[in-house]
């Protein structure tokens, strides 16, 4: 049976481990100023209190595998409680600080580079062999490894953390706009939820389902609110500084409503017009219905009880006809309101002859008389009948 060799034992002597330690605070300043040089995010951020921290953490780390060599056993490669509680912190800490992942693991790497580096060469001189040099060197780079997966850890945690606390600031924010709150308390989340308000926002009204695939096709900054009048069948995205021929194609296809443009502290306006439009068009709707194709319909219909009764004014001196007469005589006064009086145009509208315009129009005439001259009535009428 194949014999493998033994690994050799990690025992350095105790006069080069008190050398090494001794040596760490030099070490850990080259690894720092290595992390400066090769690592952009982390140029202007080790100047400070917080270079300090991460200088106290190197250190601390590399204290941590030199005592590997003193203890002499492969087995006890685990870094100690200390080490692993300040990697952990270190991880959360530069998530609060902004920095990313990537940037922390790439300043691990340099780091575990240079402070390896410079540890070797005190081993060299020290006359360790390179058996034992290399796995030294194989143990060390394992250990950094659970000290960067433990940094990954409290930096993935935090992020969670402070990610799930920021977007309830956002949904709150994009409650009180829908709202209608106060400007100072809704200036006082969007700075707590460190969301730099835009010039407008424009309201989206969209299918719940839908809302966050448009959220990314928009713009990330938009705030996606349940809507408050939806009962969960609806979304709200409050889309910053929109063009609109860009936002209409970007929602081209997903049945939104898209209202108004509004400064961003009155979006609210922008939201309810998107409501009435969906209560407008509920029964023909389109794939996407731009609010402001619609603008008549909804002045005529914002108050449809008085629509009602403006039609009841107005139609009043047909009201002792027939259906069948009454229903002709309206359907050709709106043509003739509406094509200002041309009798080929209306004609052409309805489908008869000329002649047949102009018999209906003398019925008109006759039960409206010079009403039908009046601009004020003809403002009405049209308005109840267009």
């Amino acid at each position: 049976m194949a014999r493998y060799p033994e690994e050799p034992r990690l025992s350095l002597p105790p006069g080069l481990v008190e050398q090494l330690t001794s040596q760490l605070p030099q070490v850990a300043d080259a690894a720092v100023a290595a992390i400066i040089a090769e690592v952009p995010t982390y140029a202007n951020a080790l100047s400070g209190p917080m270079g300090q921290v991460i200088r106290d953490a190197v250190v601390l780390a590399l204290g941590g595998f030199v005592q590997l060599g003193a203890r002499g056993d492969r087995r006890s490669d685990r870094p100690a409680a200390a080490s692993m509680e300040g990697a952990y912190q270190l991880g959360r800490g530069e998530a609060r600080s902004g920095r990313s992942m990537e940037a922390l693991l790439a300043a691990y790497r340099v780091g575990s580079r240079v402070s390896w580096r410079q540890m070797a060469v005190g081993l060299v001189r020290a006359g360790v062999d390179s058996a034992t040099v290399a796995a030294y060197a194989e143990l060390v780079f394992a250990y950094m490894d659970q000290l960067s997966d433990q940094s990954a850890t409290g930096h993935r945690d935090e992020t969670n953390e402070s990610g799930r606390a920021r977007q309830r600031l956002l949904d709150q924010l994009g409650r009180a706009l829908l709202e209608g709150r106060s400007p100072e308390a809704v200036e006082a989340l969007a700075a707590r939820a460190q969301w730099e308000p835009p010039e407008t926002l424009t309201a989206v009204l969209v299918p719940e389902a839908q809302g966050s695939v448009l959220l990314g096709l928009i713009a990330p900054s938009s705030l996606l609110v349940d809507d408050p009048a939806g009962r969960s069948v609806h979304s709200v995205l409050l889309v910053p500084d929109a063009h609109r021929s860009v936002l209409l194609r970007a929602v081209q296809g997903h049945a939104a409503v898209v209202g108004s443009t509004r400064p961003w502290l009155e979006v609210r306006s922008s939201y309810e017009r998107t409501r009435r439009a969906l209560e407008l068009e509920r029964e023909s709707r389109s794939a996407t219905l731009d609010t402001e194709a619609h603008l008549a319909d909804l002045v005529v219909t914002a108050d449809p009880e008085a629509l009602g009764d403006l039609r009841e004014q107005v139609l009043a001196p047909l009201a002792e006809m027939s259906e069948s007469t009454r229903d002709k005589l309206v359907e050709t006064l709106r043509a003739w309101l509406l094509h200002q009086g041309r009798r080929d145009a209306v004609a052409a509208t309805l489908f008869v002859h000329p002649q047949t315009v102009r018999y209906r129009m003398g019925q008109l005439r006759e039960a409206y008389g010079d009403l039908l001259d009046e601009p004020d009535f003809v403002r009405r009428a049209t308005i109840a009948l267009g």
